[in-house]
């Protein structure tokens, strides 16, 4: 399925490309440290991808190592302040959004329903915890893409956590391209070379 909202918004990177820089990484989802906590951030909204992310590519349930971590998510979170913003359920490409519903049904957390994919349909999100009255650098994005996930985090002025391995590490293309990118920013033996993600603020 094509996207042309990370095609045309990865053109950002050439100019400024900390904007795919995560403020945290993690392996996996089981590795997270919940509830959240950044230097400068208190966090009540969390945005979840799914490929990759809490389930495996194509598949709508919960990883069965990750229960225990989805659990302790949904204890330190009010329901409501969780949000699945995926490239395949909730979108145009799911049909009638049934994908979204037993989504929903399974996993007791919202799916966004959203017709530009990420990283474009970031107002989207910010307006929904807008409603709830969340705003950007209280938010915090999640998922194992740079160029979509963490991308559109900062595009927000969000925080933004990086699963460098997911569920399983991909090999595709586009995954390969991002942690070698990830690697030559942050590792750089010059520490006046190297990059750092934008710090959320109001």
């Amino acid at each position: 399925m094509f996207n042309a909202s990370a095609t045309l918004n990865v053109s950002r990177l050439l100019y400024n490309p900390s904007l795919c820089l995560p403020h945290a990484t993690f392996k996996s989802f089981d590795l997270l440290q919940i509830p959240f906590s950044f230097p400068t951030g208190n966090i009540k909204g969390v945005v979840l991808d799914k490929d990759n992310c809490f389930a495996k590519d194509h598949d709508d349930k919960i990883w069965p190592e990750y229960t225990e971590t989805w659990k302790r998510l949904q204890d330190a979170y009010p329901k409501e302040n969780l949000l699945i913003v995926s490239n395949s359920a909730g979108t145009d490409d799911d049909i009638e959004h049934k994908q979204a519903e037993k989504l929903e049904r399974d996993t007791g957390v919202t799916v966004l329903r959203h017709s530009t994919k990420k990283p474009g349909c970031h107002s989207e999100i910010l307006d929904y915890f807008s409603a709830r009255g969340i705003s950007n650098s209280e938010i915090v994005v999640i998922g194992d893409r740079l160029f979509t996930d963490i991308l559109m985090a900062n595009m927000m002025g969000s925080w933004g956590i990086w699963l460098s391995d997911g569920v399983e590490q991909s090999q595709k293309l586009f995954p390969s391209l991002e942690r070698n990118l990830y690697s030559r920013l942050v590792t750089n033996r010059e520490p006046q070379n190297r990059y750092n993600p934008p710090t959320p603020q109001e």
